[in-house]
């Protein structure tokens, strides 16, 4: 499959990616069905929630998975065109969600992705070989068509601060709707990426509601250090906010050389 196919997908609209995975404080992800990860709006219920997260319940690309076996195949790199910015950090009501300004893009291949937000899972959605890390950030990206490329970064504990990631994990805001700026909450987020950017790639879906699908996925295999305090700060906040992984169907998860 060429590069082009494999990242020309579904469109997702603007509106949809602030309404699904940006503006969903209150449990609502921009619909009206209350969606949770326990209880009645948990995953295993969202599609019974409300008309508009069908997907949930029927879609065949849906995400996070369980990454076993893989095709290692040349994929393009991962072109970060990072900088130092300004940023702004939510409390949403189910993650702690970092948003960015316009300017940083990430590159693949033919496709350019401008860089929206970032935001946090505990444990990570992802699991390799059955296995899940403490925490996961997905970098959420759009490219000129509306399609979204999301990039995730897990993590594992270290023995120190991650200086990089500290001023996010300094300025968590505590209450659902809150949202927090200072003037040292600017982040390096170059620093925020492993040296090594080597990847697993498929196609997937938004991992809370609506889950629609047509989102190109690229897994980092080498997870970023963070300590157990920044790891705890999120937790105190949000305890558990993963979604079970998905059955593939028949896709193929690629890997990179």
């Amino acid at each position: 499959m060429s590069v082009t196919s494999t990242f020309a997908r579904l469109t997702v609209s603007t509106a949809l990616v602030l309404g699904a995975w940006s503006a969903h404080a209150g449990g609502h992800g921009g619909h009206g069905g209350h969606w949770d990860y326990a209880g009645e709006g948990a995953p295993a219920h969202w599609g019974e929630l409300d008309p508009a997260f069908e997907a949930c319940a029927k879609g065949g690309h849906q995400s996070p998975v369980n990454i076993t076996a893989t095709e290692k195949v040349a994929l393009p790199a991962l072109g970060f065109e990072y900088s130092s910015a300004k940023a702004s950090v939510v409390n949403n009501g189910h993650t702690v969600q970092v948003n960015l300004p316009a300017g940083n893009r990430l590159k693949v291949g033919e496709q350019s992705y401008e860089l929206l937000q970032f935001h946090f899972h505990t444990p990570s959605e992802e699991a390799i070989q059955g296995k899940r890390k403490p925490l996961v950030a997905h970098f959420v990206h759009k490219n000129a068509a509306g399609e979204l490329g999301v990039v995730a970064v897990l993590f594992d504990f270290g023995k120190v601060t991650n200086a990089a990631f500290k001023p996010v994990f300094e300025h968590m805001p505590t209450k659902a709707g809150e949202t927090l700026t200072a003037d040292d909450l600017t982040l390096d987020l170059a620093a925020l990426l492993p040296t090594d950017k080597g990847y697993y790639s498929f196609e997937g879906s938004l991992t809370t509601p609506p889950c629609t699908e047509g989102v190109n996925w690229m897994v980092l295999k080498n997870p970023v250090k963070l300590s157990a305090a920044q790891v705890n700060a999120f937790k105190k906040l949000f305890r558990f906010n993963a979604r079970p992984v998905q059955p593939l169907h028949e896709r193929k998860i690629k890997e990179s050389l």
